[in-house]
């Protein structure tokens, strides 16, 4: 017996499949999958679905490039539903949006159609995570739309005077009486450059936690035995 004949089928052949990222949790999409569908997801490892709009077998990512990098796959208690946990590289959603989960139903609120929308943002440190990802995809598979792929192929040197412009560019946002919002755009050009140039090292982001964290560290032991 196969996996696919472990579980449950809808009259259509279609089980429905939610979509998490791995790392923090966070729901990223609805999709269906035919036994095609999941038998590609299990042999390449990405992400594969079955279009009922076009009645078609897609793989995500083939046309946008956002590919979904599929860690583990689980069914639910009855076997008609289907977890995927994966790496998602780029957004989730065909809007542009990181989740295809933003549109807020509140009790007590107007009707759906006369309230704003809003996409969720990342709590904390998240964002950074999915950045570093879309980083290391983008050097593992280079595309000539990339930035990143096109940065990281121009050298070390070249992420560097990146780096230094984006520096130079912090100072003078911050000095030069621009505002407070082009200082925070200004600061995250800086930051993304300089995980680039982490990138090119093959240094992860946690060894900078690890570091942060450990003087942290010396600092308060430094304060406590004082």
């Amino acid at each position: 017996m196969s996996v696919a004949d472990e579980l449950k089928w809808d009259p259509q052949g279609l089980i429905p499949a939610l979509v998490q990222e791995a790392e923090t949790g966070e729901l990223l999409m609805m999709a269906w999958m035919d036994r095609q569908a999941l038998t590609s997801t299990l042999e390449t490892g990405l992400a594969h679905y079955w279009s009922r709009s076009r009645q078609a077998l897609w793989r995500k990512g083939d046309t946008s490039g956002h590919r979904q990098h599929v860690e583990a796959i689980y069914a639910d208690c009855d076997r008609d539903a289907l977890l995927l946990l994966v790496h998602q590289e780029g957004v989730a959603c065909h809007t542009g949006s990181r989740t295809c989960f933003f549109n807020e139903l509140a009790v007590g609120a107007p009707p759906v159609g006369k309230r704003p929308t809003r996409a969720p943002s990342f709590p904390g440190s998240r964002i950074l995570d999915v950045v570093e990802r879309v980083i290391q995809s983008r050097k593992a598979e280079p595309t000539p739309a990339s930035y990143v792929a096109r940065l990281l192929q121009k050298g070390e040197a070249q992420i560097c005077r990146k780096i230094g412009e984006e520096a130079s560019e912090v100072v003078t946002a911050a000095l030069g009486g621009e505002g407070d919002t082009r200082l925070v755009e200004e600061v995250a050009d800086l930051w993304f450059h300089t995980m680039v140039l982490l990138g090119s090292r093959g240094i992860p982001l946690r060894r900078i936690f690890e570091e942060l964290s450990r003087r942290h560290a010396q600092k308060t032991s430094g304060a406590q035995g004082s």
